[in-house]
């Protein structure tokens, strides 16, 4: 942070309603709500979960045996990165000067992921992340992701990191954010999810990450209206209830307070000047990394390392590729693991 030129900046969190299983009028709407950001001086803009095409609601109101069709749809929508998304956002954030977190159904092979992208104000591609453990329904949709997402990306803003929904509840895969001094920490959720109680949910995890990481939190969830939710449960209107409410979009200082939202049901954005000088004074108080941790108790062993499902053996057959056990960041010894 030292020596940095530009310490404030304008964010948004993105609140919107998708196009059920339509990738292009997903899109759309994020190309537009960029554009709107690049005119207002806003620098970063974060997206929900899965926005494009949609979240999929359909296999937390329906059993298994009739979702087969549903899946189908959505994986024929989803997401290839790279592709012509990743390019259309990419042109997008850099015509607007716009810092982008989006998320996206990714397709690859025959499986379906939830992952975010991060792109830069110059509309590279920094990177992109899955979902480490989906969330109970959400296991008959999306493979895992691996611990290669574990990472914090340098933006022309600062340091940000970015956790998806329930994740915010893996203590351990939140601290490994803030290790690599995450300054900026994008979060997103459906929305239309579990009523009242996951609004109170996500407002307790994303103000106890601020406080926790000293870092600024921008949260987006996503939207439904009642046309769409009625899409959703078909003939079944007693599910309605089931996808309503579960909003909570906003911008948390690292103190812990609302800098803008949370927002109420509709579209729109909250949006905040962001001073990244106040993550000093928070962590002068509160540095869970730093002052305020006990490594000689308590360590964090993380393995980054990726899953491919295929490695080419050396022409030596004595001789193995590097794997897992090779590649593993050890923060102390096996038996310090935390």
């Amino acid at each position: 942070m030292a020596g940095r030129k530009n310490m404030t900046f304008r964010a948004a969190a993105v609140q919107l309603s998708p196009v059920l299983f339509d990738r292009d009028g997903s899109t759309e709407k994020v190309l537009n709500y960029i554009e709107k950001c690049g005119e207002e001086g806003i620098r970063l803009a974060v997206f929900p979960e899965t926005f494009v095409p949609n979240y999929p609601y359909f296999a937390w109101v329906k059993p298994p045996a009739v979702i087969s069709e549903l899946h189908g749809r959505l994986y024929e929508q989803a997401v290839e990165v790279p592709g012509p998304v990743t390019e259309a956002v990419g042109k997008a954030a850099r015509d607007a000067g716009t810092v982008v977190v989006l998320g996206v159904n990714e397709r690859e092979g025959g499986s379906l992921y939830n992952t975010q992208l991060i792109f830069d104000a110059d509309g590279t591609l920094l990177g992109k992340r899955r979902k480490i453990m989906p969330t109970f329904h959400e296991r008959m949709v999306w493979g895992w992701g691996d611990g290669s997402g574990l990472r914090v990306f340098d933006t022309s803003l600062g340091r940000l990191g970015a956790l998806i929904c329930w994740e915010h509840y893996m203590p351990l895969a939140r601290y490994a954010l803030m290790t690599q001094a995450e300054e900026i920490h994008c979060s997103h959720f459906p929305g239309a999810f579990a009523g009242d109680s996951m609004s109170q949910q996500i407002d307790a995890a994303i103000r106890h990450h601020a406080m926790e990481s000293g870092a600024f939190v921008v949260n987006s969830t996503g939207w439904l209206d009642h046309k769409q939710r009625a899409e959703i449960v078909s003939s079944d209107a007693s599910l309605e209830k089931y996808i309503e409410g579960g909003i909570c979009t906003g911008i948390v200082a690292p103190y812990g307070l609302y800098l803008a939202g949370p927002l109420p049901e509709g579209e729109g954005m909250a949006v905040a000047e962001i001073d990244l000088k106040a993550i000093i004074r928070q962590k002068n108080v509160l540095d869970t990394v730093g002052h305020y941790s006990r490594p000689d108790i308590l360590r964090l062993w993380i393995d980054r390392s990726g899953r491919p499902v295929e490695e080419n053996m050396t022409p030596d057959l004595r001789e193995m590729p590097e794997g897992p056990e090779d590649n593993r960041e050890n923060h102390g010894s096996k038996e310090e693991e935390t």
